[in-house]
């Protein structure tokens, strides 16, 4: 049967311009040539609409050429005789298509830039004793660099001096939780993709609550110095959190608090206790502290709070989570102690009842843009400026800074605007414009997916406590299949929890994987390859550490932060981001 033997409409998109060809009625058709010229066109635009990454040699064509060429010969039936044989030019003109396609693919695939990535599996959980009393606390609290902590020193709320430093030793949650207890590395994961997956899915509660009623919900929030604390990942504990050990009340008793830039209220867990979850250090007693004062129900600092009471005068506190954790207690003003120097007059929670998803540390020191935040209360004293930098998640034990100051900010550091978003000032919103993999721009990942709307709603904040990245749906998509592109040659993996592209790296030491690069407002940062392909299991199994969201805000977690200094200039109104800062 001749397909041409009654009417045939073909339309073919290209440049966002329609071509209608009608062919001609029985025993005519169109041209070859024309045929030809048609198919590169619709060939094209497809190439373009559904591969990722738009080749940078014209010549290059997406595999989706190869199929429609293989049904050819039954749209072209013309002939031609050559030296006696009849050979049809539809196979011919396949043949050299799929030749040519295969050549174009070769050119795109080493025009892509890679890097290298040295594989390593989940490391073992290794626990040791964290019960460290004041008495030692010269003994323990080393700086990282092998000093000893600093002398006693004290700052006020009035003390401009730019000069001195405050620092702790960090370690990770999993330290002091009870699941690290004979647990594997891979159980460990898992536990840390799950409370991962409870805290994005909070943020964007709290984040589309605030877009809806126009104020903060769901949560609480409740001339300088510089002081720095150490960090100490905490993938070899098994969890993507960051905690801090600092010292609380006079005398100074020394517990671990989470550092959360998504969070404002500092609080703890003070006796007597109503009901409190199980920390490793004594519950803080504030009648034991001769700096602990309550907060009256009439003080200005009581009415910064979001959700308040009173009781006997007593101002009180409630911080809730999204994920239904909440802390209630007397709301005081305490001194905190960074190795050795002593910030008085911090406004904070002392929770007599605390629960949910709390393990381990102690309480919480809030490090949000908020009005309550430590960041924002000690402001003065440090300039309003600090930065941390978060070792690999596969280090074990060497420790990195949260600093506070003007040695926060790194020379080697690229600033991107701060964002403000008038309804909800926790977090701290950037301006993400694009998304570069194998060293070209992903051309579906517009600014426009990432806008932060009148209303609230949208944007991308930068946060610590979040593990994996999250990007809005689309762009999500956009990078994942741009990345599978760059990656075909990896042998693939099943899906691993929220992680749908999985390669099974067994055997290997190392591998090549396309270069991943976020595009900032006026910031261009190039991961590293270990930031997004990162080991699931201790047999191989790597994933790329991005996931979707169909909330509107995108967040960008600490695995993608890991080995930056980044910087928090609130006076300059900027963050940055310095590569290879923790060294």
């Amino acid at each position: 049967m001749n397909i041409y033997s009654s009417r045939h409409y073909y339309s073919f998109l290209y440049s966002n311009k329609k071509i209608n060809i009608q062919s001609i009625t029985a025993n005519k058709k169109p041209p070859l040539f024309f045929q030809f010229v048609l198919f590169f066109f619709y060939v094209h635009h497809r190439h373009v609409q559904l591969t990722p990454t738009r080749p940078k040699n014209p010549t290059s064509l997406s595999p989706l050429f190869i199929l429609p060429m293989l049904f050819l010969p039954t749209l072209t039936v013309k002939k031609k005789k050559m030296e006696g044989k009849t050979i049809p030019l539809s196979f011919l003109f396949t043949f050299s298509t799929i030749f040519l396609s295969l050549f174009a693919l070769s050119v795109t695939s080493s025009s892509l830039q890679y890097q290298k990535l040295v594989l390593h599996t989940l490391p073992e959980t290794q626990l040791q004793s964290l019960n460290w009393d004041a008495q030692d606390l010269s003994a323990q609290l080393l700086s990282g660099d092998g000093s000893e902590p600093d002398p006693d020193t004290t700052l006020s709320g009035s003390d401009p001096d730019p000069n001195n430093v405050l620092s702790v030793q960090l370690h990770h949650v999993d330290l002091a939780s009870p699941a690290s207890f004979n647990a594997t590395p891979h159980a460990l994961f898992k536990l840390r993709l799950k409370r991962d997956a409870v805290r994005a899915k909070a943020i964007s509660i709290l984040a589309a609550a605030n877009a809806t009623v126009g104020r903060r919900a769901g949560r609480g929030h409740a001339g300088g110095r510089d002081f720095s604390s150490s960090v100490i990942s905490g993938l070899a504990q098994g969890s993507g959190e960051y905690f801090t050990r600092i010292g609380i009340g006079t005398p100074s008793k020394y517990a671990y608090m989470v550092l959360d830039t998504g969070s404002d209220v500092v609080w703890i867990q003070c006796s007597p206790c109503k009901k409190c979850y199980t920390q490793t250090d004594p519950v803080f007693d504030p009648s034991k502290s001769s700096s602990f004062v309550g907060v009256s129900c009439g003080s200005p600092l009581c009415r910064q709070l979001d959700t308040v009471g009173c009781s006997r005068k007593k101002c009180l506190y409630q911080v809730s989570y999204g994920d239904g954790s909440f802390t209630v207690g007397d709301f005081s003003t305490e001194t905190l102690t960074f190795r050795g120097t002593h910030v008085n007059n911090i406004a904070l929670g002392c929770g007599h009842d605390n629960e949910g998803l709390f393990v381990g540390a102690a309480g919480l020191l809030g490090l949000g843009r908020g009005r309550l935040s430590f960041p924002t209360q000690a402001g003065r004293r440090f300039g309003r400026k600090f930065s941390y930098c978060l070792v690999d998640r596969s280090a074990s034990s060497r420790p990195s800074y949260l600093v506070f100051g003007e040695s926060a900010v790194s020379r080697t550091a690229v600033f991107t605007p701060l964002v403000t978003n008038p309804k909800l000032d926790t977090f701290y919103y950037v301006e993400l414009a694009g998304i570069s993999v194998g060293g070209t721009r992903v051309p579906s990942i517009r600014p426009s997916l990432f806008k932060l709307n009148a209303a609230g709603d949208g944007g991308v904040i930068v946060d610590s406590g979040t593990s994996v990245t999250r990007l809005t749906r689309p762009a999500y998509i956009a990078l994942r299949d741009a990345f599978r592109v760059g990656a075909r040659d990896l042998k693939r993996a099943p899906d691993f929890s929220l992680f749908d592209t999985c390669f099974d790296l067994s055997g290997k030491t190392e591998v090549k994987v396309p270069t991943v690069a976020l595009h900032f407002r006026g910031a261009d940062v190039s991961l590293p390859a270990s930031n997004y392909l990162i080991p699931v299991d201790s047999d191989g199994t790597f994933c790329f550490a991005f996931a979707g969201t169909m909330s509107g805000l995108s967040i960008i977690g600490n695995i993608q932060q890991q080995g930056f200094r980044v910087v928090f200039d609130l006076a300059g109104s900027r963050l940055g981001f310095a590569p290879r800062g923790c060294a």
